[in-house]
């Protein structure tokens, strides 16, 4: 899902601070992990659903078909809602299931007799991704430790994890993690192209202006979303 503000594109992932959004409810400590049965149900099919499309387990994948709904899809229909929708997209757009194959299947469940669409042909990903997503590469850190460095001012057409408020932001890095696959290619079935991963400090005045209150965060980075600061 794309929106615009102030003249800019967004994805979903960028929407936090938005008021014509639905507000953030806490979560009580208290609260079941699946209020309603139907729920619990949802989430196993989430899993099932991303390994049948993706030939194996997939997150970015999902992540991607996920931040492709639409509002009413992913809003308007609850959290886990928004599972089963973006597993539906993931199984149609795999060829797993037809378009239109589970609303008429449950327009016949309420009685109404519609005649259901062909299975499609099945078709699957060129690659089946490798478990887990930690890897290893034989390049050397970009970054050092305690180095400042800018998080490139960039607005990938496509899937990816770089924060919109730390784009084109000075920060300093904390640490060198382990190398990952990287998902602006691996949820596009592109190759999983791994690169190192840093831990980077931004100061809240840095990302927000001088009137925010004056804390610390730490966003994970790829190698691929930095640039050495001047």
């Amino acid at each position: 899902m794309k929106f615009v503000r102030n003249g800019t594109m967004y994805g979903i992932a960028d929407m936090g601070g938005s008021a014509e959004w639905a507000s953030a409810r806490p979560v009580r400590g208290d609260e079941p992990v699946f209020p309603e049965r139907w729920q619990g149900r949802a989430f196993a099919l989430a899993l099932l659903s991303s390994r049948l499309a993706c030939g194996g387990s997939n997150i970015d994948a999902f992540r991607h078909a996920l931040e492709r709904l639409d509002r009413a899809a992913y809003i308007g229909e609850g959290y886990f809602g928004r599972w089963l929708n973006g597993a539906e997209l993931m199984l149609t757009e795999s060829t797993v299931l037809a378009p239109g194959a589970i609303e008429a299947r449950s327009r016949n469940l309420r009685g109404e007799h519609v005649e259901e669409p062909p299975a499609p042909r099945r078709s699957r990903p060129d690659y089946t991704p490798a478990p887990g997503s930690l890897r290893t590469v034989d390049a050397e850190p970009a970054f050092a430790v305690g180095e400042r460095v800018r998080a490139r001012n960039i607005s990938p057409p496509r899937h990816t994890r770089l924060p919109n408020y730390v784009r084109g932001r000075l920060g300093v890095v904390d640490a060198v993690q382990p190398a990952s696959v990287l998902p602006d290619t691996n949820a596009h079935f592109l190759g999983e192209h791994p690169q190192h991963v840093y831990s980077v400090r931004f100061d809240s005045r840095e990302l927000w202006g001088s009137a925010a209150d004056p804390f610390v965060i730490t966003a994970e980075l790829y190698e691929s979303y930095l640039e050495a600061a001047p």
